[in-house]
């Protein structure tokens, strides 16, 4: 029997895991199953369980190849670190990074991760699972940890007079970006809400950056 090398295992786990996100692409991630999956590949049960132990071990290598293909840190870090940009101009390209990176990845990537976020919801100790076994970084944990801590931070540094508190403005951000995102994914990939609106991600997340900066006390490009 020839041996069987890790490329040629690693070559397999990949076909698996792009067999799990055609699926996703076209259903809810909730109502994905092993069965869709082996569908899709081709292999039988018993090949797919060579490589994987079920569909959560599968779906949480989905997740980490979907956070390598989608991170947006690097962009991120060099907006906050330029030293000559004003408050208000990082704020704009944070946001306008936020914006474009949704607006183009509506229909995949940002759909699956919307569907990540229901499966947590309806199935929290399944998702805490799956969550447990992702290894990339996520986008939305940088911003929560160190972008919006600077911008706060960096407000205050600039003598600025945030109209809000540190824990209320970053509450703010937070919960915006959500209604985002659920608005956006359940308008263009759900059908729901009024489908004669255009959803635009990048046009939402300027307005947030107006929003934002307003909260830390700086002048919008609109004043």
């Amino acid at each position: 029997m020839p041996k069987v090398t890790e490329e040629y295992m690693e070559s397999k786990r990949r076909m698996i895991v792009d067999a799990c996100y055609q699926v996703c692409l076209r259903k809810p991630v909730e109502m994905v199953t092993i069965s869709d999956v082996i569908a899709e590949t081709g292999m039988s049960m018993g090949a797919i369980y060579r490589y994987y132990n079920g569909l959560d071990e599968i779906l949480a290598d989905m997740s980490s190849k979907i956070r390598a293909d989608y991170n947006i840190i690097e962009s991120f870090e060099k907006i906050l670190t330029n030293k000559d940009a004003t408050l208000e101009e990082i704020t704009y390209q944070v946001c306008d990074c936020l914006g474009e990176t949704m607006e183009r990845h509506l229909d995949d990537i940002q759909k699956i991760n919307f569907d990540f976020g229901v499966l947590a919801i309806n199935e929290p100790e399944r998702a805490a699972k799956i969550m447990a076994d992702i290894k990339e970084p996520g986008n939305l944990d940088y911003l929560g940890k160190r972008a919006i801590p600077m911008l706060i931070e960096g407000a205050y540094k600039s003598g600025y007079q945030p109209a809000a508190s540190p824990e209320d403005i970053g509450l703010f951000i937070a919960s915006s970006y959500s209604g985002i995102e659920k608005y956006c994914i359940l308008t263009h990939c759900y059908g729901t809400g009024d489908l004669k609106i255009k959803v635009e991600p990048r046009k939402l997340f300027r307005t947030l950056a107006d929003s934002i900066i307003l909260l830390l006390g700086g002048k919008t490009n609109v004043q």
